[in-house]
Parts: C-alpha cells; structure tokens; sequence
C-alpha cells in the first residue's frame, strides 16, 4: 500500500461550492447574497480595516529609541566613602557589601572623584575613573582592576 493508494471511504466527502461560475451554479448571485461590498468580487477587507476609521496601528505613536542589551550597569562609589575604610585595610568588593555601601555584588563597582583623598588605600575594584586613579596614586595608594 502507498500513500497515492489512500482514498476516503465513497460519499464520505462534500465537493466544495464553486461559486461565482454562472447561472448553472448557484443561481444568480452565486451564495453571497445581494448587494454590498462582499458581494463584488474584490470586496474582501484587508486585515486590521477598521470600516475607514484610522487603525489602531497607524493610531498608536511610534516607538522611538532602543535598549541597549549590553549595557553595564555599574554600582558607583565615592572616593570619600573609601577613605572613610582607609583603616580597615585592602579595599574589595566583599569589604564594600558588609560594610552596606553596596547593596549586591551582581553589577561592577566603580570608583568616581568628587573629592581629593589624604591618605593612602589600597583599592581592588572593577573600575576607576581616570581623576579617581589619579587621586589614589597622589596620594601614595595603589589600584588594582579585578
């Protein structure tokens, strides 16, 4: 048996109306009643038409701008803060977290000058602005970039 051979069973199906083929078939207007636009051929209506009414697609404003799927978010600490851990010693990540100046460690750390610094710390974090570096190393500290 081949799949060519697979017939359904007799008088199981319905031949399908072939309308719009003359008077031998389906009288006169040929099953889609009498007047109006369905009626004529070409009168089906495009996906989304609103009877004339503006659609709701063209009606919505467009979306502008994007989101970046690869943006770093970085946690942002002060070089205040770190002189303040002057005497705790090594300053890292973990050091940050239990002190509570950052909330978690899932976005990097990275360190801004919005102030000058005295006294010399060692800092382990993942960034530094270029005035934070040079800030540090002024005043006899070290950085290190995980």
């Amino acid at each position: 048996m081949q799949l060519s051979d697979l017939h359904p069973a007799e008088n199981s199906t319905k031949r399908r109306k072939r309308v719009g083929r003359g008077h031998a078939c389906h009288g006169k207007t040929a099953c889609r009643g009498s007047n109006g636009q369905l009626s004529r051929s070409g009168g089906a209506k495009p996906p989304g038409f609103e009877g004339g009414q503006t659609p709701w697609y063209r009606r919505l404003p467009k979306y502008k701008g994007f989101n970046n799927i690869n943006k770093v978010e970085f946690n942002i600490v002060d070089l205040a803060i770190l002189e303040s851990l002057a005497e705790k010693g090594e300053i890292t990540p973990e050091l940050l977290l239990s002190e509570g100046i950052v909330k978690s460690l899932r976005n990097p750390i990275k360190v801004l000058a919005n102030y000058s610094i005295q006294k010399p710390i060692t800092v382990k974090l993942h960034g530094f602005s270029q005035t934070a570096k040079e800030a540090i190393e002024n005043a006899g500290g070290k950085i290190e970039v995980i």
